[in-house]
């Protein structure tokens, strides 16, 4: 005989047409929307404003019906609507694409890449944000030369990010001095965040990049499902043991439904700038060859550059693009190009985007 996890289950088979996604994961049902009583099924949905629609009701009824009465001990199903209430609108209306930038392990270079993207994808002339959820090892103020900037608020309480080089800029790091340690549990962390985000006066944005912290806990865990993802790219080191990492990281984005739009491989290489012989210090190629295993782009590769870590040590993200071996430049630039391909292929499949309200 059937009961309501039985039905429950069944249910998943019930997608929303237009993004595909069955009810469950979308969050149009779950367990208290549905009984069974003396043979007969009630079935409830609570479906946003936008799906709300006559035809969409019918059909969502008609394959509802059609699924809960081939279940043994069910006679007849009641389907029930009700609609979401409107919400306000959220500080994040204006952007269009929220990137996270995110790794298995920290060491791998995760925050610079974060700020080559930001400031590589405004170069492009998209309009970029930077947000650093990172909130134990807010390095994007140093990375970024903004270390003496300072969060304004607005009459409104919105808070107002500092810029650099025309990019918005929010860092835990503007709120606490840099030689002191950030002691909270998740919940903490996960409120500051939540500030940055829904408080936050980003304005219009084509991308926002958001470095999150690393590694697959709950910090990681609960800010990817705070955020309404785009997608995700998961930086690493080629050595076996970061790579190791790095594919935890893709399955917990996976497991989350957030797209994976790319694998980059940092510290990929070395070329000497005296002499110009190659040496693969850390390995090379483990990020691609895992890339292709688990059928997901490879980005590129970025070398290990003194110039880089001299840049990020400045707070001179620019001179990334405009100084330095011209090898080194085309890598990065590449990278760029092909996020920005990623994210346009995943827009143009009209994927809808994950997000877990936390209250």
């Amino acid at each position: 005989m059937s009961n309501p996890d039985a039905i429950l289950d069944a249910l998943r088979s019930v997608r929303e047409p237009e993004s595909g996604r069955d009810v469950i994961t979308l969050g149009f049902l779950s367990a208290e929307g549905v009984s069974l009583t003396d043979g007969v099924a009630r079935i409830v949905y609570v479906l946003p404003q936008q799906v709300a629609s006559e035809p969409m009701r019918a059909k969502l009824s008609e394959i509802t019906r059609g699924v809960v009465l081939e279940l043994e001990g069910v006679r007849d199903v009641r389907v029930e609507f009700n609609v979401q209430p409107a919400q306000p609108e959220s500080a994040m209306s204006g952007v269009k694409h929220v990137v996270a930038v995110g790794a298995g392990k920290g060491g791998v270079g995760k925050s610079t890449v974060a700020s080559m993207l930001a400031f590589g994808l405004h170069r492009l002339g998209h309009r970029t944000g930077l947000l650093d959820a990172d909130v134990y090892g807010p390095s994007l103020p140093k990375i970024t030369g903004t270390e003496s900037a300072q969060a304004n608020v607005d009459a409104d309480g919105r808070i107002i990010p500092p810029e650099a080089g025309g990019v918005p800029i929010m860092s835990m790091g503007y709120l606490v001095p840099p030689d002191q340690a950030v002691i909270w549990r998740g919940p903490m962390a996960q409120k500051y965040v939540k500030e940055f985000l829904d408080r936050g006066c980003w304005g219009e944005l084509d991308y926002l990049i958001v470095d999150l912290p690393p590694g697959t806990g709950d910090i990681p865990l609960t800010l990817a499902q705070s955020i309404p993802l785009t997608g995700a790219i998961i930086v690493c080191t080629p050595q076996d043991i970061a790579l190791l990492d790095a594919v935890k990281a893709l399955r917990m984005y996976q497991k989350l439904d957030v797209q994976p739009l790319g694998l980059v491989e940092n510290m990929s290489f070395y070329i000497c700038p005296q002499c110009g012989h190659r040496a693969e210090i850390f390995d090379h190629g483990g990020c691609r060859k895992a890339a292709e295993e688990l059928n997901v782009p490879f980005l590129g590769g970025i070398p290990l550059n003194v110039e880089i870590r001299r840049n990020c040590d400045q707070g001179k993200p620019i001179d990334n693009f405009t100084k330095g071996d011209p090898h080194v430049i085309e890598s990065i630039e590449k990278i760029v190009r092909d996020v920005a391909e990623q994210v346009d292929q995943v827009s143009q499949a009209g994927r809808a985007l994950p997000q877990v309200r936390i209250v």
